[in-house]
């Protein structure tokens, strides 16, 4: 089944938007800030543990995500700043670019979170998370000895996943 459009994990993903091996991260969030996977392929500095870097990064969706729904000029509610907007309330963002960078991100109605970094170049990501989402779904929450808000631990999923992400960018 597939949730965003179609009845079935589509046999062909997304079409891709660039060549070459440019997937650096992927991290998945549930609605509580619990970080239930984290794929690195080329990230060739750590500057932080990982508990800290899962922190971080949660930390800048939560505010990047309180920003951007304040800033909304078509909702005249902003509410208090830091105040968590519920999953399609408000104005959201895509993605973002560095000079070094591309952090594309999708929030699903259920509070997961995904976050790819890729290189600077890449194009719109947003069918691809859907994909990766698609997938999260008929590997992870299907599986029947999988515990919600556990850390994924998927050999199918993560092999696939791999695949995939190696292809994208």
């Amino acid at each position: 089944m597939q949730f965003f459009g179609g009845s079935e994990i589509s046999p062909s993903p997304p079409a891709l938007t660039a060549s070459g091996n440019n997937g650096h991260m992927l991290y998945v969030f549930n609605r509580n800030g619990i970080c239930l996977l984290y794929r690195e392929w080329n990230r060739p500095l750590h500057t932080l543990n990982a508990q800290q870097d899962h922190k971080l990064m949660f930390g800048l969706l939560f505010s990047l995500k309180s920003l951007t729904a304040k800033m909304d000029p078509t909702s005249a509610e902003k509410g208090n700043l830091g105040v968590p907007q519920l999953p399609g309330q408000g104005c959201s963002f895509h993605s973002f670019r560095t000079n070094t960078y591309k952090l594309s991100f999708m929030e699903t109605p259920s509070g997961i979170k995904i976050i790819l970094v890729t290189h600077p170049r890449t194009g719109d990501l947003r069918d691809s998370l859907k994909y990766i989402y698609n997938l999260y779904v008929e590997y992870v929450v299907k599986n029947p000895l999988y515990t919600p808000g556990s850390p994924i631990r998927s050999e199918l999923f993560n092999t696939t996943l791999d695949q995939y992400v190696r292809g994208i960018a």
